[in-house]
């Protein structure tokens, strides 16, 4: 007796939504899901464009090239307005931006027909279960978890690179403030108090990282998820007609989801690039120059 059969079909996008991502089929032993092949389509249209681009780019530009140079520039003009530093957006803007183009492929690839209606029926435990062969890639809580995971420890990595290994430690694990106690206790006896509490806040600083993958990885993956069912809800009802205004809310949707995670990613960036410790201490000398 069989306990798995597959048969391709076309189903109406009405079927129910999971929350979990479909397997589809494994290389050995990787397993390939509806969301990661979505991802992989999103991937090629990516380069598609950019080698589109690439190929046509001329000295007097055309129409189609005024309009990339446009978006390119205004999209530096908005990573200048979080980093105030040409030379740092210079340096984050192309991971920032294929960022962005990465999770807006993937979130407007989740709106098409096929995406979602074209599948398979899987007869599993005497019942037929439709399962989609694509699934918008950020509709998946294991691919923005990817992401911001990404996405944070690269920001920290960057740091590393600007201003060094120790500055980033000390960042967390505030030694410093520690053995500030001993070495300035003499001129501030404030300081027995002060610094206990900056070395909690290099703890808080580190559960903060943390905090940091929840937030970026829930708020993508819960507003693309809440549109699919959604829009399914929708079209379960009023199939064709009331589904369309929805359908548009979720393009302008995506397009913002995909601008936020891109510009918070750049915070994260500029963040982990500003040596707080030199400011501490001007502040800290400014104090004892007055007492």
């Amino acid at each position: 007796m069989e306990n798995n059969s597959t048969q391709l079909n076309i189903q109406q996008p009405t079927h129910e939504v999971t929350i979990f991502a479909e397997p589809i089929f494994n290389v050995g032993g990787l397993q390939i899901t509806n969301s990661l092949l979505t991802s992989w389509l999103a991937l090629l249209v990516i380069v598609a464009i950019s080698l589109a681009i690439r190929l046509k780019i001329q000295k007097i530009p055309n129409k189609l090239q005024n309009i990339f140079e446009l978006v390119l520039e205004g999209a530096m003009g908005l990573v200048d307005q979080v980093t105030n530093d040409r030379k740092i957006t210079d340096k984050i803007f192309p991971i920032v931006f294929s960022l962005f183009m990465f999770i807006l492929v993937n979130n407007w690839l989740g709106l098409l027909p096929f995406v979602g209606s074209v599948g398979f029926n899987v007869l599993e435990e005497g019942h037929t279960v439709f399962v989609p062969l694509f699934r918008s890639g950020t509709a998946d809580i294991n691919m923005t978890l990817a992401l911001s995971i990404m996405i944070v420890i690269a920001s920290n990595i960057f740091g590393i690179l600007t201003i060094g290994v120790w500055k980033i430690f000390n960042k967390y694990v505030n030694l410093k403030a520690l053995g500030d106690i001993f070495t300035k206790v003499k001129h501030d006896k404030s300081i027995v108090i002060v610094s206990p509490i900056s070395f909690f806040v290099g703890v808080l600083e580190l559960l903060g990282e943390f905090a940091k993958v929840a937030s970026l990885s829930f708020r993508l993956f819960g507003n693309v998820f809440a549109g699919e069912v959604l829009l399914a809800s929708m079209g379960a009802i009023f199939l064709y007609v009331l589904p369309g205004p929805f359908l548009f809310l979720e393009v302008f949707v995506g397009l913002i989801q995909a601008l936020i995670f891109s510009l918070l990613a750049s915070v994260y960036f500029t963040i982990a690039a500003q040596d707080h410790s030199e400011h501490e201490e001007e502040h800290s000398e400014k104090q004892l120059a007055s007492v």
